[in-house]
């Protein structure tokens, strides 16, 4: 295998490997906000559990209170509907980031296997110098004797 096309493999390992970079990079972001989302669902489930019971206020402040831990709930449903679609595009990424991996993976034995393939090459080679210098000298020898 010529040098050139060691060359474009290792060119493609690279990009395989920033692209797995990349996509490492994109995970992070993803579990960040995934974290975020949860905090603020702790929050808000705080929120209206801490509120209190509304039965033993006025009817006017029990209303409030009522529609107040009512539209906190719907935030709440809201925010952990926005999570558990979070979750399953970080599912969808992760699966692109293990693809990816394994893509490197592959590319980089085959560039491994190809290195091997050049260093065999020139050892042979070297080998053929050497045993061909060996001749010569051993020829040179026997003109000498005679």
């Amino acid at each position: 295998m010529s040098q050139h096309n060691i060359r474009n493999l290792t060119t493609l390992v690279a990009l395989r490997n920033t692209e797995v970079e990349r996509l490492q990079t994109e995970m992070a972001e993803k579990a960040n906000l995934r974290e975020r989302y949860q905090k603020n669902l702790d929050r808000l489930t705080g929120l209206y559990t801490n509120s209190g019971a509304s039965g033993v206020l006025h009817m006017a402040l029990a209303g409030n209170c009522g529609d107040y831990k009512q539209a906190v709930m719907q935030l709440a449903d809201t925010h952990r509907l926005d999570l558990h679609m979070h979750e399953a595009d970080m599912a969808v990424s992760q699966q692109a980031l293990n693809a990816a991996w394994v893509k490197r993976e592959v590319l980089g034995k085959v560039l491994d296997k190809q290195h091997q393939v050049v260093r065999k090459e020139q050892h042979v080679q070297e080998r053929k110098q050497h045993d061909e210098l060996a001749t010569q000298a051993w020829f040179r020898g026997q003109k000498n004797e005679k």
